[in-house]
């Protein structure tokens, strides 16, 4: 009968133990890695805003999504609604990504594609456009096209972090929009 060294098999048992820990350490941030930069999906026929149930498609103005590190995105319907969800004291969770469309290259009355990274875009606040919950911001890819809009639409062209909670109030300007059909 051969003898076992206890010793050893403590030392292989902990150098195991550590290596796996090693291991799963360094999977988390690619895992995390993976979700940021999950793309933006494009919402079908049907895909409804998180808030209200409207059907996207059905109205104009930028859309946008949420992607959380679990389950599928979140879609608003207006980007007043995404920076009121966002800038909520109320928000916990950590969005993994956020998207809007680049109103450059989609037509307003119809936009369809042309996913952006929201915290990079530049924002059109106080314009004259309509989206689906009456006044709303454009959202560009680039300065050029967000001042060309604004130079078109009236306007302030901002970043994401000055956009302000004051600013997205739903219960201001977009609840008393008479604009709106009834």
């Amino acid at each position: 009968m051969k003898a076992t060294n206890p010793g050893r098999r403590q030392c292989l048992h902990s150098t195991f133990k550590w290596g796996s820990g090693w291991l799963l350490l360094t999977l988390l941030p690619a895992c995390k890695r993976a979700v940021q930069q999950a793309g933006a999906q494009e919402p079908g026929s049907e895909t409804t805003c998180v808030l209200d149930g409207m059907v996207l498609k059905d109205f104009p103005g930028p859309k946008a999504q949420i992607h959380y590190a679990e389950g599928a995105p979140d879609f608003y319907c207006d980007l007043i609604e995404l920076f009121a969800e966002l800038l909520a004291p109320e928000q916990k969770r950590a969005p993994a990504a956020v998207f809007v469309q680049d109103m450059a290259k989609t037509d307003w009355d119809h936009p369809v594609a042309n996913w952006i990274d929201a915290k990079t875009a530049f924002y059109v606040t106080g314009s004259r456009k309509r989206g689906s919950m009456g006044p709303t911001f454009g959202s560009f890819a680039s300065m050029q096209d967000a001042e060309k809009f604004s130079q078109k639409e009236g306007g302030k062209v901002m970043r994401f972090d000055q956009i302000t909670p004051a600013m997205v109030n739903l219960t201001g300007g977009v609840v008393n929009d008479t604009s709106m059909s009834r």
